[in-house]
């Protein structure tokens, strides 16, 4: 695509003066916590939060801790977890259990002692993926009419918000770490029933500053009641194996000033009454997300996976369209607590998860491992954290011309975000499936209050891919950075600010600061520049997957590091097999320089596993049963019928203060580990590895541990992403490959001081 003359846009001001609604301002004050109708106040100042879902009942209680602090450390700063019902009362002859892993009030604690807030999302119903959305079967089974406010069903919803406020209320109030509670989920036509279920919890005991509800799909929600919440997914597994990549998923990779998404969760509700026609955004409310894809769900019938990049655009592209609170949909996989907790086919859902995988290819994955996508988001975070009291003050502009439609890939796609004076430009040349053309010869005209700002000044290419926010009238320092083509990270404090940008790969770096004009071509080092009382770092590209902004001691640092980093007790902690390579940016050297480390505990020596063949496949049909447009996963007993096995050998001892994760590269269809031939973690194939924490699965010997593996039919209706697809399509007859088996047995290590 050819975009000279310029691309133009204009600088679009708030329409009326800032209000503040009742909701944690008249009522349910917090001492940090306030919203206005155009952001959200954190600590007396506008502020995006970052939110992350962890289900804490899904993840071991001895990984909180880490787990919440590589949250805190990817730059969320909200933690958001469902409470599933059926998950602490399964029977109603016994009250709702709250220990062990199932004790939300110790989560609570635990994540406001990490720097995190908390948000709870209460139901009664929650969906999640969980057998009757989360209802135990004794609920599903009541003779009510459920989700509403027949009084037999609000007294079944009493009794659980009377529970959990007696281990939550005390966690609420104006000082308190709860500063969110969703009521209910997704639904989108009982607005009195929202009302009802939020005096429910009041009289539970529970209170926040923000109140919220789902807002997609036409949610009709009661005013002034809740906050309404948005999402936006690039794919999903809810759409059938031979449906193509619905226009839903596509919208989320342009930059729009519509909020509703008819997408999320409409398997669910059915497709005989059609999509619910778009309801605008309440204005009253600033514009909030609370499900981004932070990855995807796997179901029997499609496995989409989306890369880090898929899920760092669509991020980007809220931002760009004027998000004042970034929420993801996971953050943080798990596994399910128990068999048989999973939504499926024969629960009445249309569609069969795994019996226990859950790991969503979340940022942070089940086992603990992180994905690419961590550090995709966290450089955005460490964005929002160093600028967004300025970007939640910016309007949301976007260009005169605009794509036609989803399939112009032509048409480049941005956004500006200013006060007026200043601001950050959005771009985003990506998106998967259907990619976009890169963008030759961009310049963009803005017209600000100051008059017209034309950038860079000289035409610049775009390749496709790229993800950029580039700073615009930027003051720091008494210096304004005019314009910048290299993307906003965060600011440094020592005798005179650093700005750090990150390059965008085949992008030219064109900085125009005062009256001074600096380019060059994307660097493959860092890159300082002086200007004055300001310093501007320009790190290359490849920095992102590896780069990391924390405090210690309340200063930023800037560092690199290849394995998972977090703060705790004012120092930095790194998990790794073996030591750990850590950088940390020295302003006065203008250097990178290492920061050395000890490890809490002896590493192990390297583990050899090996996988014993001891029964091959049989045949396998195309098809396990389902409907005619979703099959069905195999039962238990066809995997042992049908699926090929071997027994792990030579897996590592237990040992404390190390941490084993088992790696199984494959292909097929679905495989299962046992432990002493109990099914304990499964898995649906999608061309990734499958990363498996073998204490929390109980993984010692003498304990026989056998890994099962069923052939992929090559008639199987199941939808797989390209990479996937290609493997099976290159295989004459079933697919079935064992590639290899591997053990990372890792421990922490110290920031020696």
């Amino acid at each position: 695509m050819n975009a000279s003359p310029p691309m133009r846009a204009t600088h679009r001001s708030w329409p009326s003066p800032t209000a503040r609604p009742a909701m944690s301002n008249e009522v349910d004050r917090h001492r940090r916590i306030a919203l206005t109708d155009r952001w959200i106040e954190v600590d007396g100042r506008p502020a995006v939060p970052v939110s992350g879902e962890l289900h804490f009942s899904r993840v071991p209680r001895r990984d909180w801790a880490e787990r919440l602090r590589l949250l805190r450390s990817g730059g969320v700063t909200i933690v958001s977890t469902y409470l599933f019902w059926i998950h602490h009362q399964p029977s109603r002859d016994a009250p709702p259990r709250f220990d062990d892993g199932l004790d939300i009030g110790a989560f609570v604690d635990l994540a406001a002692a990490c720097g995190l807030d908390v948000v709870v999302r209460i139901g009664p119903w929650c969906h999640g993926e969980v057998r009757n959305g989360g209802f135990p079967d004794w609920v599903q089974a009541a003779p009510v009419r459920h989700r509403s406010d027949d009084p037999g069903y609000l007294e079944l919803a009493a009794d659980w918000y009377a529970a959990v406020g007696a281990e939550l209320a005390s966690r609420c109030g104006r000082d308190a770490p709860i500063v969110g509670i969703q009521l209910e989920n997704e639904l989108i036509d009982q607005p009195g029933h929202l009302v009802t279920l939020k005096r429910l919890a009041r009289e539970a005991g529970l209170s926040a500053p923000l109140w919220t509800a789902t807002a997609w799909d036409g949610a009709e929600l009661p005013p002034d009641e809740v906050l309404p919440l948005y999402g936006g997914y690039g794919d999903g597994f809810w759409s059938d194996a031979d449906a193509s990549w619905a226009p839903g998923f596509r919208a989320q990779f342009r930059f729009s000033h519509e909020w509703d998404d008819p997408g999320i969760g409409a398997d669910v509700r059915g497709t005989s009454a059609g999509p619910r026609p778009p309801r605008p955004r309440d204005i009253r409310f600033p514009a909030a997300t609370c499900e981004l894809g932070g990855g995807m769900a796997t179901a029997y019938h499609r496995r989409p996976v989306p890369s880090a990049d898929d899920v760092a655009a669509v991020a980007h592209v809220k931002l760009g369209s004027g998000s004042a609170w970034q929420g993801y949909y996971l953050a943080a996989g798990g596994l399910n607590p128990a068999d048989g907790l999973q939504e499926s086919l024969a629960t009445g859902y249309p569609n069969d998860l795994p019996r226990f995988d859950y790991d969503f290819h979340a940022p942070i994955g089940a086992a603990g491992v992180l994905a690419p996508s961590h550090a995709a988001l966290r450089v955005q975070h460490a964005f929002l954290e160093a600028f967004g009291d300025r970007l939640a003050r910016m309007t949301s502009s976007l260009p005169e011309a605009l794509p036609a439609d989803e399939d112009d890939v032509a048409t480049p796609r941005w956004a500006l975000r200013s006060d007026g004076a200043s601001g950050f430009l959005f771009v985003n040349v990506h998106r998967p499936h259907e990619p976009l053309e890169p963008v030759t010869g961009a310049r963009f005209a803005l017209s600000l209050d100051g008059g017209e700002l034309v950038l860079p000044s000289e035409p610049i290419d775009l390749p496709s891919g790229t993800i950029a926010r580039w700073p615009i009238g930027l003051e720091l320092g008494g210096v304004v950075v005019r314009w910048a083509t290299a993307s906003a990270v965060t600011v440094l404090e020592g005798e005179i600010p650093t700005l750090v940008l990150l390059a965008d790969a085949g992008v030219r770096v064109e900085l125009m600061v005062g009256d001074d004009l600096v380019s060059h071509d994307p660097p493959g080092e860092p890159v300082l520049h002086r200007f004055g009382a300001l310093d501007v770092l320009v790190l290359p590209g490849s920095d992102a997957a590896r780069l990391w902004v924390l405090a210690t001691d309340g200063s930023r640092r800037l560092l690199r590091c290849a394995h998972p980093l977090w703060t705790e007790d004012g120092s930095l902690f790194v998990r790794a097999p073996v030591e750990p390579v850590v950088e940390d940016w020295d302003a006065a050297a203008g250097a990178f320089r290492r920061v050395p480390f000890a490890a809490e505990v002896r590493p192990p020596e390297a583990a050899a596993p090996t996988a014993i063949p001891v029964r091959p496949a049989a045949e396998v049909p195309a098809r396990y049963g389902g409907t005619p447009q979703r099959t069905a996963a195999p039962d238990p007993a066809q995997m042992a019928d049908l699926a090929a096995a071997s027994v792990l050998d030579g897996l590592p001892e237990p040992s404390p203060g190390v941490r084993r994760v088992l790696t199984v590269d494959w292909a097929g269809d679905v495989t299962t580990l046992e432990v002493d031939g109990e099914v304990v973690a499964d898995r649906f194939w999608d061309g990734t590895p499958w990363h498996v924490d073998l204490d929390a699965i109980g993984a010692a010997a003498p304990r026989t541990v056998t890994l099962r593996i069923l052939p992929l039919h090559p008639e199987a209706p199941v939808r797989l992403d390209e990479h996937a697809a290609a493997r099976r399509a290159a295989t004459p007859g079933p697919l079935l490959a064992l590639d290899a088996v591997t053990v990372d047995q890792s421990v922490r290590w110290r920031e020696l001081q």
